[in-house]
């Protein structure tokens, strides 16, 4: 590794089931690991937390995740901090991550928050592959810049795609000079922190499904909105962020279904911690609905 081409790692993630257990195999190239494989609920559902141990992703860099799960396993993809791009001098730094599910397979994609530095020049890409009757929940959060130190995104260039072939495509490029995308209410609306969270299935939904599964979102969207404490809200959020959410204005939200197989909720919000606020929420409330799982939040997220 030298510089100029800066780190390349590659993590590959193998889910199966054995019996009632998800057992899993890791190998990684490069400086992307495994920190731990834990089973908190139980021997049904594998968490790994998956960490980056030079910190930050600089110019140069790409960090490659491929998760492959059989049929019949669960597995939960975590990480113990921010994703943190830096600056560049002009090299793009890259993420991307594969996500690759056989029928009746379940994974919950939950990185913390994506944090993108002035100047930094990044892309981060994640792709699904479902098979009929696998579902996965994920999510991604970026913040601009570092909105709770005041240091603005007015520089740099960051990339996010969220892609199913053939299915959805979200894909949105970000200039710290385009003040335009940045400011409009038909864009950013001068929110330095954006989140998308999204439910997908291999195989369509039943119509009551689909809206039992966005009305639970509406109600935990309109719980923030009147400053309420909701039980999904108590139940599947950690109590800074769900302090944070009950204490700053401004959180705007949205959820809608894209297409018989995708459900998607955007917000929009001044900092990281509301947003993540409602993220873990409304996951909490879909997982009891769509799988009658409790929340399980992951043991790093309780730090």
């Amino acid at each position: 590794m030298t510089a100029a081409a800066g780190w390349q790692a590659h993590l590959r993630l193998h889910y199966r089931r054995d019996g009632n257990r998800t057992v899993a195999q890791d190998r990684h190239a490069g400086p992307l690991r495994v920190l731990k494989a834990l089973y908190p609920e139980g021997e049904g559902i594998c968490h790994h937390v998956v960490v980056h141990p030079p910190g930050g992703v600089v110019g140069g860099d790409t960090l490659r995740i491929d998760a492959t799960l059989d049929g019949g396993a669960h597995a939960l993809i975590t990480t113990p901090g921010a994703t943190r791009f830096y600056r560049s001098d002009g090299a793009a730094a890259r993420q991307q991550a594969t996500l690759t599910l056989a029928a009746g397979a379940r994974l919950e994609w939950l990185p913390l928050e994506t944090i993108a530095h002035a100047g930094c020049s990044a892309e981060n890409q994640v792709t699904l592959d479902l098979a009929p009757g696998a579902e996965c929940l994920g999510w991604d959060l970026l913040a601009l810049g570092l909105p709770a130190a005041g240091e603005a995104f007015d520089r740099g260039c960051f990339t996010q795609c969220l892609h199913w072939p053939g299915v959805w495509l979200d894909r949105g490029r970000i200039r710290g000079d385009d003040r335009v995308l940045l400011d409009s209410p038909l864009g950013l609306a001068g929110q330095p922190v954006s989140g998308t969270l999204w439910f997908a299935a291999g195989t369509p939904w039943p119509n009551a499904r689909r809206e039992a599964l966005t009305e639970a979102a509406r109600a935990v969207i309109d719980s923030l909105a009147t400053g309420t404490s909701a039980p999904a809200l108590q139940a599947g959020t950690s109590a800074p962020a769900l302090q944070a959410a009950t204490s700053l204005p401004a959180l705007q939200a949205g959820v809608t279904a894209l297409d018989e197989r995708v459900l998607v909720l955007r917000t929009l919000a001044p900092r990281v911690e509301p947003a993540m606020a409602l993220l873990q929420a409304v996951r909490a409330a879909w997982r009891r609905l769509a799988w009658d799982l409790d929340a399980g939040p992951p043991r790093v997220w309780r730090t």
